[in-house]
């Protein structure tokens, strides 16, 4: 039997040398087992037919295929193997369309290793990632206030609150229930209080939908601004 503390993962990109030296990052981190590397979208979904990796990285321009109709596939073949999207950040529109089609995340190319091995840890967990920069810039006062007088009119347009806004934009960047009670000095129980109540005013049934709901409108102005 698996060890359920071991996370296999298949690797599905273009290149080659990106493939071998994600695999040689990941092979080094205790837990992370490659169990295999595709370089087109029919070796992709074969791999993962033949192996059911926990955790798949799939290049979102993988070549003789469409990175989209994987994760459609997968969705209704293994919903059990969470896709993380891999892009080179320069498109939201890509990783809106990965989420909308069965991604568990979205990861740049480029992004830090520890980013890399936290988005895995994560969508593991059956939660959600979304990054779109390397790593998390600081985000001063002004681009906050900035930040939310951009978000105030579609807050206003679906009735949030201020408190639940701040609920929206924690889950939106992938944060648990636990993070957001502390972060927001209050207990798990509310937490949990208002991301019901937000989904039932948005008209959403999990955290990931929240998120691409979030997204497509501008109740975050960008979810990278909020991860830690």
């Amino acid at each position: 039997m698996e060890n359920d503390s071991v996370i296999r993962i298949l690797l599905a990109d273009r290149q080659e040398i990106f493939r071998d030296s994600v695999k040689l990052l990941l092979e080094s981190e205790p837990g992370f087992v490659v169990m295999g590397g595709a370089g087109d979208a029919s070796q992709a979904l074969q791999l993962v037919h033949d192996l059911n990796p926990d955790v798949l990285l799939l290049d979102l321009a993988l070549r003789n295929g469409d990175s989209l109709e994987i994760l459609r596939t997968l969705a209704a073949t293994r919903p059990r193997v969470r896709t993380i999207g891999l892009d080179d950040g320069t498109q939201k529109s890509v990783q809106k369309a990965a989420l909308r089609h069965g991604a568990r995340g979205t990861i740049r190319r480029d992004s830090a290793t520890r980013m890399l091995f936290e988005s895995i840890r994560t969508v593991f967990r059956d939660e959600h990632w979304i990054c779109n920069d390397t790593s998390r810039p600081a985000v001063d006062a002004t681009s906050h206030a900035a930040a939310q007088r951009d978000v105030a009119a579609p807050a206003k347009r679906f009735n949030l609150t201020r408190r639940e806004m701040d609920i929206v934009s924690a889950v939106a960047a992938g944060e648990s229930n636990k993070s957001i009670a502390r972060k927001l000095s209050l207990s798990e129980d509310t937490v949990k209080h208002h991301v019901s109540h937000v989904f039932d005013k948005l008209g959403v049934f999990s955290r990931l939908e929240l998120a691409v709901f979030a997204l497509n409108n501008d109740l975050v102005k960008d979810i990278a601004d909020f991860l830690q």
